[in-house]
Protein backbone atom coordinates (compact mmCIF):
# COMPACT_ATOMS: atom_id res chain seq x y z
CA UNK A 1 0.00 0.00 0.00
CA UNK A 2 0.94 3.51 -1.29
CA UNK A 3 2.12 5.95 1.87
CA UNK A 4 -0.35 9.15 2.34
CA UNK A 5 1.13 12.22 0.82
CA UNK A 6 1.33 15.52 3.06
CA UNK A 7 2.22 18.85 1.76
CA UNK A 8 3.65 21.23 4.04
CA UNK A 9 3.63 24.91 2.89
CA UNK A 10 5.96 26.69 5.59
CA UNK A 11 8.30 29.71 4.70
CA UNK A 12 10.12 28.64 7.93
CA UNK A 13 12.81 26.67 7.67
CA UNK A 14 13.46 25.30 10.74
CA UNK A 15 9.79 24.54 11.09
CA UNK A 16 9.38 23.04 7.42
CA UNK A 17 12.16 20.58 8.15
CA UNK A 18 11.24 19.62 11.30
CA UNK A 19 7.56 18.65 9.85
CA UNK A 20 9.52 17.31 7.23
CA UNK A 21 11.44 14.98 9.21
CA UNK A 22 8.46 14.09 11.83
CA UNK A 23 6.34 13.27 9.21
CA UNK A 24 8.88 11.04 7.21
CA UNK A 25 9.36 9.28 10.42
CA UNK A 26 5.49 8.45 10.91
CA UNK A 27 5.40 6.97 7.36
CA UNK A 28 4.06 9.89 4.93
CA UNK A 29 5.52 10.79 1.13
CA UNK A 30 6.35 14.53 2.59
CA UNK A 31 6.35 17.02 -0.20
CA UNK A 32 7.12 21.19 0.68
CA UNK A 33 6.95 24.69 -0.63
CA UNK A 34 8.81 27.48 1.41
CA UNK A 35 6.17 29.62 -0.12
CA UNK A 36 2.63 30.23 -1.03
CA UNK A 37 2.36 30.01 -4.94
CA UNK A 38 4.48 27.00 -5.16
CA UNK A 39 2.44 25.43 -2.54
CA UNK A 40 -0.45 25.95 -4.97
CA UNK A 41 1.86 24.59 -7.83
CA UNK A 42 2.74 21.50 -5.54
CA UNK A 43 -0.98 20.57 -4.76
CA UNK A 44 -1.55 20.56 -8.62
CA UNK A 45 1.38 18.07 -9.69
CA UNK A 46 2.10 16.70 -6.12
CA UNK A 47 -2.10 15.71 -4.99
CA UNK A 48 -1.82 15.48 -1.96
CA UNK A 49 -3.50 13.46 0.39
CA UNK A 50 -3.83 15.93 2.97
CA UNK A 51 -2.07 19.56 3.03
CA UNK A 52 -0.69 21.98 6.06
CA UNK A 53 -0.59 25.38 5.46
CA UNK A 54 1.16 28.10 7.41
CA UNK A 55 -1.15 31.34 7.99
CA UNK A 56 1.67 34.50 7.79
CA UNK A 57 3.65 34.09 4.38
CA UNK A 58 5.31 36.89 2.31
CA UNK A 59 3.32 37.31 -0.99
CA UNK A 60 0.73 35.03 -1.29
CA UNK A 61 -0.47 34.18 2.44
CA UNK A 62 -2.02 30.96 3.55
CA UNK A 63 -5.31 32.14 3.74
CA UNK A 64 -5.65 33.05 0.35
CA UNK A 65 -3.51 29.97 -0.70
CA UNK A 66 -6.65 28.15 1.28
CA UNK A 67 -9.12 30.46 -0.92
CA UNK A 68 -7.65 28.81 -3.78
CA UNK A 69 -7.52 25.58 -3.07
CA UNK A 70 -11.37 25.16 -1.63
CA UNK A 71 -11.91 27.34 -5.47
CA UNK A 72 -10.46 24.80 -7.45
CA UNK A 73 -12.79 21.97 -8.05
CA UNK A 74 -9.82 19.13 -9.05
CA UNK A 75 -8.19 20.34 -5.37
CA UNK A 76 -11.15 21.25 -3.05
CA UNK A 77 -11.57 18.01 -1.14
CA UNK A 78 -8.72 17.98 -0.30
CA UNK A 79 -8.06 18.69 3.78
CA UNK A 80 -6.04 21.36 5.23
CA UNK A 81 -4.90 22.04 8.46
CA UNK A 82 -3.59 25.58 8.87
CA UNK A 83 -0.73 26.32 11.33
CA UNK A 84 -1.19 29.65 12.98
CA UNK A 85 0.33 31.29 16.26
CA UNK A 86 -1.08 31.63 19.42
CA UNK A 87 -2.57 35.26 18.70
CA UNK A 88 -3.93 34.72 15.57
CA UNK A 89 -7.45 33.96 16.51
CA UNK A 90 -9.40 36.02 13.73
CA UNK A 91 -6.97 34.69 11.30
CA UNK A 92 -8.13 30.85 12.85
CA UNK A 93 -11.82 31.43 12.49
CA UNK A 94 -11.19 33.04 8.84
CA UNK A 95 -9.13 30.32 7.79
CA UNK A 96 -12.07 27.41 9.22
CA UNK A 97 -14.38 29.93 7.21
CA UNK A 98 -12.54 29.05 4.03
CA UNK A 99 -12.53 25.52 4.48
CA UNK A 100 -10.13 24.31 6.61
CA UNK A 101 -10.63 21.26 8.64
CA UNK A 102 -8.75 21.87 11.81
CA UNK A 103 -5.88 24.56 13.04
CA UNK A 104 -2.67 23.66 14.75
CA UNK A 105 -1.04 26.20 17.01
CA UNK A 106 2.31 27.12 17.05
CA UNK A 107 4.19 25.78 19.16
CA UNK A 108 3.04 22.65 18.43
CA UNK A 109 4.05 18.87 19.26
CA UNK A 110 4.71 16.59 15.95
CA UNK A 111 3.30 13.62 17.88
CA UNK A 112 -0.05 15.28 18.80
CA UNK A 113 -0.12 16.89 14.74
CA UNK A 114 0.55 13.70 13.55
CA UNK A 115 -2.36 12.32 15.48
CA UNK A 116 -4.60 15.17 13.84
CA UNK A 117 -3.50 14.35 10.74
CA UNK A 118 -4.54 10.64 10.99
CA UNK A 119 -8.09 11.74 12.27
CA UNK A 120 -8.93 13.69 9.54
CA UNK A 121 -7.56 10.96 7.23
CA UNK A 122 -9.30 8.46 8.60
CA UNK A 123 -12.86 10.61 8.72
CA UNK A 124 -12.19 11.83 5.17
CA UNK A 125 -11.54 7.92 3.83
CA UNK A 126 -14.29 6.10 5.94
CA UNK A 127 -17.58 6.47 6.53
CA UNK A 128 -19.30 6.54 10.10
CA UNK A 129 -19.32 3.10 10.95
CA UNK A 130 -23.18 3.32 12.51
CA UNK A 131 -23.93 5.67 9.39
CA UNK A 132 -26.40 4.31 6.65
CA UNK A 133 -24.73 3.86 3.64
CA UNK A 134 -27.16 6.06 1.98
CA UNK A 135 -29.65 9.01 3.52
CA UNK A 136 -32.51 11.01 1.36
CA UNK A 137 -34.90 13.12 2.33
CA UNK A 138 -36.45 15.56 -0.02
CA UNK A 139 -33.97 17.64 -2.26
CA UNK A 140 -31.34 16.09 0.24
CA UNK A 141 -29.14 12.86 -0.79
CA UNK A 142 -26.25 11.58 0.73
CA UNK A 143 -23.67 8.96 -0.07
CA UNK A 144 -21.67 7.93 3.37
CA UNK A 145 -19.54 5.26 1.47
CA UNK A 146 -19.25 7.58 -1.86
CA UNK A 147 -18.67 10.63 0.63
CA UNK A 148 -21.36 12.55 -2.21
CA UNK A 149 -24.19 15.01 -1.34
CA UNK A 150 -26.12 16.37 -3.93
CA UNK A 151 -28.69 19.25 -3.02
CA UNK A 152 -31.77 19.48 -5.38
CA UNK A 153 -29.80 17.33 -7.84
CA UNK A 154 -26.56 19.16 -7.92
CA UNK A 155 -23.79 17.78 -6.49
CA UNK A 156 -22.24 19.80 -3.32
CA UNK A 157 -18.51 19.87 -2.12
CA UNK A 158 -18.03 19.35 1.90
CA UNK A 159 -14.37 19.29 3.41
CA UNK A 160 -13.52 16.01 5.66
CA UNK A 161 -15.03 18.26 8.19
CA UNK A 162 -18.19 19.14 7.83
CA UNK A 163 -18.93 15.53 6.11
CA UNK A 164 -18.05 13.98 9.78
CA UNK A 165 -20.12 16.62 11.34
CA UNK A 166 -23.65 16.30 8.89
CA UNK A 167 -22.73 12.57 9.83
CA UNK A 168 -23.44 12.73 13.27
CA UNK A 169 -25.92 15.20 13.48
CA UNK A 170 -27.90 12.52 11.05
CA UNK A 171 -27.07 9.67 12.92
CA UNK A 172 -28.04 11.55 16.08
CA UNK A 173 -31.21 12.91 14.15
CA UNK A 174 -34.15 14.39 16.89
CA UNK A 175 -31.08 14.23 20.05
CA UNK A 176 -29.53 17.57 21.26
CA UNK A 177 -25.54 17.56 20.35
CA UNK A 178 -23.72 19.89 22.80
CA UNK A 179 -20.63 21.73 21.53
CA UNK A 180 -18.18 19.63 23.41
CA UNK A 181 -19.71 16.21 22.46
CA UNK A 182 -19.83 17.50 18.75
CA UNK A 183 -15.44 18.53 19.25
CA UNK A 184 -15.11 15.37 20.63
CA UNK A 185 -16.92 13.07 18.27
CA UNK A 186 -15.76 15.02 15.63
CA UNK A 187 -12.53 16.24 15.63
CA UNK A 188 -11.74 12.44 16.98
CA UNK A 189 -8.85 14.09 19.71
CA UNK A 190 -8.24 16.56 22.14
CA UNK A 191 -9.05 19.87 20.23
CA UNK A 192 -7.28 22.80 21.76
CA UNK A 193 -10.42 25.10 20.33
CA UNK A 194 -13.09 26.78 21.05
CA UNK A 195 -16.86 26.84 20.59
CA UNK A 196 -16.56 28.80 17.96
CA UNK A 197 -14.49 26.33 15.84
CA UNK A 198 -17.98 24.17 16.13
CA UNK A 199 -20.01 27.48 15.28
CA UNK A 200 -18.19 28.47 12.49
CA UNK A 201 -18.29 24.70 10.80
CA UNK A 202 -21.87 24.45 11.07
CA UNK A 203 -22.20 28.13 9.68
CA UNK A 204 -20.44 26.86 6.82
CA UNK A 205 -22.31 23.85 6.81
CA UNK A 206 -25.86 25.57 6.59
CA UNK A 207 -24.80 27.44 4.01
CA UNK A 208 -23.78 24.64 1.52
CA UNK A 209 -27.12 22.89 2.45
CA UNK A 210 -28.96 25.69 0.95
CA UNK A 211 -32.91 25.05 1.71
CA UNK A 212 -32.25 22.59 4.09
CA UNK A 213 -30.31 24.73 6.22
CA UNK A 214 -33.03 25.05 8.90
CA UNK A 215 -33.03 21.13 9.13
CA UNK A 216 -29.97 22.39 11.75
CA UNK A 217 -31.35 23.62 14.58
CA UNK A 218 -29.75 25.72 17.35
CA UNK A 219 -30.38 24.63 20.66
CA UNK A 220 -29.15 28.09 22.35
CA UNK A 221 -26.38 27.53 24.81
CA UNK A 222 -26.08 24.14 24.34
CA UNK A 223 -25.10 23.10 20.84
CA UNK A 224 -27.28 21.73 17.77
CA UNK A 225 -29.76 19.23 16.45
CA UNK A 226 -30.74 17.98 13.50
CA UNK A 227 -34.63 17.54 12.76
CA UNK A 228 -35.84 14.22 12.88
Amino acid sequence: MSSQKVLVVEDHRDTRELLKYNLSAAGFDVAAAEDGQLGLNLAQAFKPDIILLDLMMPGTDGLEVCRQLKGDPGLARIPVIILTAKGEEVDKIVGLELGADDYVVKPFSPRELVLRIKAILRRHGAPEPNAPKFWEREGLKIDFEAHQISIDDEETSLTATEFKLLTVLISGAGKVQTRDNLLDTVWDTHFEGYSRTVDTHVRRLRQKLGPYASWIETIRGVGYRFKA
